[in-house]
């Protein structure tokens, strides 16, 4: 009869506690690492594509500044339960999906004007 082959025989069953502490190590670091980018994706304000169409055509730039008051004011909806947000900042109003963190349209100053905003639930002013 011939010998079956098993794991403990094709694998020693004994490993040094080196190759193991490495072997977790990398598969540690490589969860930390993925953990980290969604964290930053949920974290991160995006804008659709029709926003950033808006944004362009109505000659709107966003600094740092702006875009750090605009995800603190998501964040304060999203503390509230919000979905649909406007988002209201000196001359300009943003319509924000809160659960995604993303701009779906943007208006400025002139645009707005004699405008019904339709399907928010919440609305953040900034000043």
């Amino acid at each position: 009869m011939s010998d079956r082959l098993t794991i403990g025989q094709l694998y020693p069953a004994s490993v040094h506690p080196q190759v193991l502490q490495r072997t977790q190590a990398a598969k540690n670091s490589a969860a930390a690492e993925a953990s980290f980018e969604s964290v930053l994706q949920k974290n991160m304000l995006k804008f659709s594509n029709h926003a950033a169409k808006r944004l362009e055509q109505r000659g709107i730039e966003l600094g740092s500044r702006q875009l750090d008051q605009i995800s603190s004011a998501v964040d304060k909806a999203a503390a509230k339960g919000s979905k649909e947000s406007l988002i209201l900042l000196k001359d300009m109003a943003l319509i924000v999906s809160v659960p995604n963190r993303t701009v779906v349209t943007a208006m400025d100053g002139s645009s707005m004007k004699d405008n019904v905003f339709t399907q928010i639930d919440s609305a953040v002013i900034i000043s």
